[in-house]
């Protein structure tokens, strides 16, 4: 009686260990159609050279020489985003003093524009008379190659979703404001937006949780939100329990540390999609230069061609071709 009750004893473990494998084994999970949600930040942009980069720093000097005449958060950068395959442009928005809300990135106009201040401290009238390209330079200030073609450029955010009716942007709030996010879902509203899907927002926390309460089908996140999702999820995703912080929002998957993601590749996605979320894979493998956004195709080449989460990309112009050819799926004979 005693030997049957040791190995019962010793037999639980093993059946325990046995039965978290098969939970998370991801070969044993759904394989559901579909292709990668290309998210493209800024549109098509000049991007910039991040060494010793500070935090307030105007990237406008720090620009490569340009290889197109598109500049960020414009309704052309963003219809060059969708034409290269983006499914999501990711807009920064800034209220201003006429009750509107600006399309543009920056805190304050002295480093894009000819203009000086607070972005927000400013009336769309005026913010529509300023060049959006006349900070640019790639040579040190020697030349200056978008000076006078972007005079009118900085559309409101009703001018975005209007014109691309059809289309889903994911809108950073910049400021931590809870009044500012109230603001926006009152202007949202009033002019009956977003056109297509629920909104898609991200942020500071304050702001995020005004307006899931408001919101409560949005799609939102912050950076503290996803931290406490993948925390949690290492903790408790054995179980395929999905916490709260990973609802509705994204669940950043950086690849050194799918080994530890339970039910990777598809046992997560199914989880994740399951509770309304997006997976953004981001490229980790260079630690100097942080966790950042797609920039080469060699960047996802790590994933298998029936991936189907997000990707966060900042050169939609060369990601959004290759991931085309990459994730194709053969058509049905």
């Amino acid at each position: 009686m005693q030997r049957k009750s040791r190995a019962a004893w010793l037999a639980a473990p093993a059946i325990a260990l046995a039965l978290v494998y098969l939970l998370n084994a991801s070969w044993l999970a759904e394989k559901r159609p579909g292709k990668p949600t290309l998210i493209s930040h800024r549109g098509v942009y000049q991007t910039y050279h991040r060494k010793e980069l500070g935090r307030d720093e105007c990237t406008a000097v720090r620009i490569y020489e340009p290889e197109h005449d598109y500049l960020e958060n414009t309704l052309a950068s963003m219809e060059a985003a969708f034409d290269y395959g983006a499914d999501i442009v990711e807009i920064d928005v800034h209220p201003t003093t006429d009750g509107e809300f600006a399309v543009f990135h920056d805190w304050d106009l002295d480093c894009r524009t000819e203009g000086h201040g607070i972005t927000r401290e400013h009336s769309m009238e005026y913010l529509k008379t300023l060049d959006i390209g006349y900070g640019y330079t790639f040579d040190g200030g020697e030349t200056y190659p978008f000076r006078g073609k972007g005079v009118g450029l900085m559309p409101t955010l009703e001018e975005v979703y209007r014109h691309f009716p059809d289309r889903r942007f994911l809108i950073n709030i910049k400021s931590g404001s809870r009044r500012e996010a109230k603001k926006l879902d009152e202007y949202l509203r009033q002019r009956g937006l977003p056109l297509k899907g629920p909104l898609l927002a991200y942020g500071a926390p304050k702001p995020m949780e005004t307006l899931r309460k408001l919101r409560p089908d949005a799609w939102l996140f912050s950076r503290e939100s996803v931290k406490e999702c993948t925390y949690r999820y290492l903790l408790l995703g054995w179980s395929g329990y999905v916490p709260e912080a990973c609802r509705k929002g994204a669940v950043i998957a950086p690849n050194t540390w799918h080994w530890a993601l339970w039910g990777w590749p598809d046992r997560f996605i199914q989880r994740m999609e399951g509770a309304g979320s997006l997976i953004m894979v981001l490229d980790y493998r260079n630690q100097k230069r942080g966790v950042h956004g797609i920039y080469r195709p060699e960047e996802i080449d790590f994933l298998p061609a029936d991936y189907r989460g997000a990707l966060w990309v900042e050169k939609i112009e060369v990601i959004g071709p290759y991931a085309k050819q990459k994730f194709a799926r053969p058509s049905a004979e």
